[in-house]
């Protein structure tokens, strides 16, 4: 050390560095980067390996380290992480050179479709280009710049390569920029070349000062938010769609409160669920492909939609079809332009806490005719009897329904619970049918409905939220591509229950194959049949729960509704890792959303299933519009 320099590493200083941002919002300060995923190898295991040891060996930066099974899982723990803490606070996942860098891909991109931060850390070939090629090293002969990291840039917020010591300064404060604006947050990407990361420097010593990131709550433009509270007023039938904003910004006691004095029903997304409790009086349920009929009802006769903290994805629009009044007119409040702009919208560019109370104000005085009002609420207790119904739906062949399975975890489940999910069938079971009323019991990833998020999804929630049960479900179909982070949650001595449904395939994309004239080609797990050539011979003999045990798990074989209700409790009351294999038929009918979803059929066929299936594709898609 000389002057107001320290002579460090590029890994080291990045380690101190890290360990000393925060975030601020609302007077709470708290930690931006909790720590740190890794999986090391050949070019960060010298590197940032290096520098997380010394650090946690001498004290120098408090940056807890925590190794993962598998790079993609620990992206994708790390997300959910960020999701349960409400984007204030973050982990930052290391690889190595190669094939571990660009196993985060996927994580990357779910975490920025998401609008989730997560910092990426890949390791990057020599920048000095001494050793070239380098192990795993992909060499491209159009470019001498490009690795494999580069596939990392489109599925980043901001990304950056490091190949020099001191445009690590800059890099890391934009880094941090971005993971901390709420507005443009996702995946961030530092590729680090294995040399550079073992470079030693000498850094400036306020670049590790404790640096505190104020998350603002940006208020509504006075003239937009008159636009839109005009808009309001004019309605006879409107419509909110409650997004994962409001859950993210804490408003969903100002949602309420604006609910209540207006009567204006209240539907929700995937992300949003459980911002009004499912059984309050203006809650309608999920909205679009996978929601509920009585919100795709109101949605169809609403003459203005105000959608607030949602980006408006396929699903929750039902491919452009949901909103069928020709003379709707939508009003957008998000704190991403590019969000409110969508559907030819009024924007409203604000924090969804501070527009949905000032909207509320300029609404003062407004209600929704009573018989807007009463229609609603009809359509919701139509909807609640019908999942009153699937819930206590009878097995068949002894198969178990989903939605009964649904039915038994929601009566157990507290609810403060969280259950999480991502893909398959389950989500638009979930959607239609859970009964939230915690804006954080609900984890659902479905902006990219990743398969394989679930169990490390799990992982990333129990560390967020330490005070809460965390429940995963997952089919055998995810549970098949990614259940190895078991074992890290058995290593970080973390209580989580995961739920495996089985059907023995592909439940939801069988449905669709079956939907579009494909006859569920490739969706159930078994055999090639030597005569046929197909594989449509006899089932795979796979033993889910065996697997869980030998990931260090405790192990349950359900087989009826009334030994999963006890497994649940056993769990409750337990510790560490259980796993619950459930048994479940593939076909047992689910909720009808009365909603479309667009998935293009063949044009031509020689196969009458196809045919037919064009036809009723034709009919549906007449309903799609745009909204300008």
């Amino acid at each position: 050390m000389s002057g107001d320099t320290v002579r460090l590493t590029t890994a080291q200083a990045l380690v101190r560095f890290l360990a000393a941002q925060y975030t601020e919002r609302d007077g709470g300060r708290r930690r931006l980067i909790a720590g740190v995923w890794g999986v090391f190898g050949h070019g960060n295991v010298a590197g940032l390996g290096q520098a997380l040891l010394q650090a946690a060996v001498t004290g120098e930066a408090d940056l807890p380290y925590h190794p993962a099974r598998n790079e993609q899982a620990m992206v994708h723990a790390a997300t959910a992480y960020a999701k349960a803490s409400d984007r204030l606070s973050a982990f930052a996942c290391t690889a190595s050179t190669g094939p571990g860098s660009t196993n985060m891909v996927t994580g990357a991109a779910l975490a920025t479709t998401n609008r989730l931060p997560v910092l990426l850390l890949p390791s990057d070939m020599f920048a000095t280009r001494a050793v070239d090629p380098a192990l795993q090293q992909l060499e491209d002969t159009r470019a001498g710049d490009a690795t494999v990291n580069d596939a990392l840039r489109p599925v980043s917020k901001y990304w950056d390569r490091v190949t020099r010591p001191e445009q690590l300064v800059p890099a890391a404060l934009a880094a941090m920029r971005v993971l901390t604006d709420p507005a443009e947050t996702g995946a961030v990407t530092l590729c680090l070349p294995q040399d550079v990361q073992a470079e030693a420097h000498d850094w400036p010593e306020a670049f590790f000062r404790d640096r505190v990131w104020h998350v603002d709550r940006p208020r509504p433009d006075t003239a937009a938010l008159e636009r839109a509270a005009a808009a309001v007023r004019a309605a006879r039938r409107p419509l909110l769609v409650a997004g994962g904003g409001v859950v993210y910004s804490g408003a969903a006691a100002e949602l309420r409160a604006l609910a209540e004095a207006t009567g204006i029903p209240v539907a929700d997304t995937h992300a949003g669920k459980g911002a009004l409790p499912w059984d309050h009086p203006c809650s309608v349920g999920g909205l679009g492909a996978t929601g509920t009929a009585a919100a795709n009802a109101l949605a169809a006769d609403a003459d203005v939609v105000v959608g607030v903290g949602t980006r408006y994805s396929d699903f929750t629009t039902a491919s452009r079809s949901v909103f069928g009044d020709p003379g709707v007119r939508l009003v957008n409040v998000n704190i991403a332009r590019a969000d409110a702009v969508k559907l030819g919208a009024h924007t409203v560019v604000a924090d969804a806490r501070e527009a949905l109370a000032a909207l509320r104000a300029a609404l003062d005085g407004y209600r929704v005719p009573a018989a807007h009002e009463r229609r609603a609420r009809e359509l919701a207790a139509d909807w609640a009897a019908e999942v009153d119904r699937l819930h206590r739906a009878p097995a068949a062949d002894g198969l178990l329904a989903q939605t009964a399975v649904l039915g038994v975890l929601n009566d157990v489940l507290d609810d403060r619970d969280v259950v999480v999910n991502a893909a398959g069938s389950m989500p638009g079971d979930l959607q239609a049918l859970w009964r939230a009323r915690d804006p954080k019991a609900y984890h659902v990833e479905y902006a990219y409905s990743c398969m394989g998020y679930e169990v490390a999804a799990g992982l990333g929630v129990r560390m967020a939220a330490p005070d809460r049960e965390v429940v995963v479900l997952v089919g055998d179909g995810s549970y098949l591509m990614m259940a190895q982070e078991i074992a890290t949650m058995v290593a970080e001595d973390l209580k989580v229950t995961v739920v495996v449904v089985d059907n023995r395939g592909f439940a939801s994309i069988g449905g669709l194959s079956e939907s579009v004239g494909s006859q569920r080609l490739g969706t159930a797990h078994r055999r090639r049949d030597p005569v046929t050539g197909r594989d449509d011979g006899p089932p795979l003999p796979i033993d889910l729960a065996a697997n869980a045990a030998s990931l260090g798990a405790r192990a349950v074989r359900a087989r009826t509704l009334d030994d999963l209700r006890d497994a649940l409790r056993g769990a409750r009351d337990g510790t560490g890792v259980t796993v619950i294999e459930v048994r479940t038929d593939p076909r047992a009918p689910g909720p009808d959303s009365g909603a479309w979803w667009d998935v293009p059929v063949a044009q031509t066929s020689e196969l009458d299933t196809t045919r037919r299936a064009r036809e009723a594709y034709e009919r549906a898609r007449t309903a799609r519009r745009h909204h300008l």
